[in-house]
């Protein structure tokens, strides 16, 4: 493995002693310094204006009009209908390189109490919601607009070309919309003469503010879509054995799907989560409704656990139903593949983020059950993926909120260690292929 080429604090060798004769430690210390009031502000009005998936058009535009202003080669929107794609050539030869932030927020309702706090409204499936940056999508497109300027500034030293992939509805596109990283990928952002080799990714996670968090191999988990539709026969709420219950019914899988992790799969084999977050049915207390739906998530990490989770599911659910003389359909559908690291570019790049965040600061960390369908690039092409630590003083690690949390909020001054990551997976990934 070569030196990376900036990292000062390790390398106190030759490329070290380059890297300070050309004069670019200085410059991007200057750039950093720069640039770190800008994501803050970035950050808190990208936060106070957030967008539901596929509907960025106000953040897509102020990233548009940065990239431009920036003197980028090239910048195209409308991809993913939302999605901006900036393209950076560097002053010498060398790969193309991509980098990632997306940029939607949540159907949540805002309680932090900031300054800045959200107060936007929007449409989801056909009902008004509050909507705020609940997952820290705000700093992934501010800090990723910090590197764009930071890199902008120092083009002459990239060797090669640089994607800056803005991207829509990572948490999932509305309805039967389409939308997020599969579909920019199959609009061609991944192709091309300009079609990279290796692609970087960050995000928000309520652990130690500043330190930069990864896994080889596998990291966060896949994720599918659960659909159960419960089917009964509608009577008096007074004479239940006049009609068939679905409520419940429904009460029973809803307490029959957490015995399939725990008990039914091997557990050696990778952590299984089954979530039910809504359930519908009825509209009155004296009814026993027809139907009852359920609407779900599935998170793995192991191909054979997955597919004997879902064989297990659909059967205990039938079977349920069946015994109270009811009927379940199961849709299991949406699925994100595992998220994680390439081994051998994480080894590589090691040394890049010890510089980015400090050596000490660089810190494995265990799996995480929440999915990111950044995967579908890193089906395509090798990349790394961090969680970048965003606590507020103080805060230990598992106090903080999570993310989707209405009090999910992110500490300022470890946005610049992101920023940093990103310039310095640019700038050393030449030295790692």
């Amino acid at each position: 493995m070569k030196i990376s080429r900036i990292v000062v604090a390790i390398a106190l060798v030759l490329p070290a002693a380059e890297l300070f004769a050309q004069g670019l430690g200085q410059a991007l210390d200057e750039s950093f310094a720069s640039v770190k009031p800008k994501v803050i502000e970035w950050r808190r009005d990208i936060h106070q204006n957030p967008e539901l998936s596929n509907r960025e058009f106000r953040t897509a535009e102020k990233v548009a009009s940065h990239l431009r202003s920036l003197g980028f080669d090239k910048v195209e929107t409308g991809i993913a209908h939302t999605g901006v794609v900036g393209t950076l050539k560097g002053g010498q030869p060398g790969p193309v390189v991509a980098l990632r932030a997306d940029m939607d927020g949540l159907p949540v309702r805002e309680q932090t109490g900031l300054p800045f706090a959200s107060k936007a409204k929007g449409e989801y499936n056909g009902n008004e919601v509050d909507v705020m940056h609940a997952c820290g999508h705000d700093t992934h497109v501010a800090m990723l607009m910090g590197a764009a300027e930071v890199l902008a500034e120092n083009r002459d030293r990239i060797r090669g070309t640089v994607k800056f992939i803005f991207q829509p509805a990572e948490e999932g596109p509305p309805g039967n919309e389409d939308g997020g990283a599969e579909m920019m990928i199959r609009e061609g952002v991944l192709d091309g003469p300009d079609a990279p080799e290796a692609i970087f990714g960050l995000h928000a996670w309520p652990v130690p503010a500043g330190t930069l968090n990864y896994r080889a191999g596998s990291f966060m988990a896949a994720a599918d879509s659960l659909r159960i539709v419960i089917k009964g026969r509608q009577t008096h709420g007074s004479s239940p054995w006049a009609g068939v219950d679905p409520i419940s019914v429904a009460a029973q899988v809803m307490t029959a799907l957490q015995a399939i992790p725990s008990r039914q799969l091997d557990s050696t084999k990778g952590p299984a989560v089954i979530t039910i977050g809504s359930i519908h049915g009825g509209v009155r207390g004296n009814i026993i409704p027809d139907d009852v739906v359920m609407d779900g998530t599935i998170r793995t990490f192991d191909a054979g656990v997955r597919e004997q989770l879902h064989a297990k599911l659909k059967k205990t659910v039938t079977l349920i139903a069946e015994a109270a003389g009811a009927t379940a359909e199961v849709t299991i559908g949406g699925s994100t593949p595992v998220t994680g690291n390439d081994p051998a570019l994480l080894q590589k790049m090691m040394p890049s983020l010890q510089w980015a965040a400090g050596a000490d600061k660089v810190v494995e960390h265990g799996l995480i059950t929440g999915a990111e369908d950044y995967s579908y690039f890193q089906k395509r092409i090798p990349g790394l993926y961090l969680m970048l630590g965003i606590n507020k003083e103080g805060v230990a690690a598992g106090q903080a909120p999570a993310n989707h949390s209405p009090f999910f909020d992110s500490n300022e001054d470890a946005l610049i260690v992101g920023v940093r990551a990103h310039v310095g997976f640019v700038l050393d990934y030449p030295d790692a292929r």
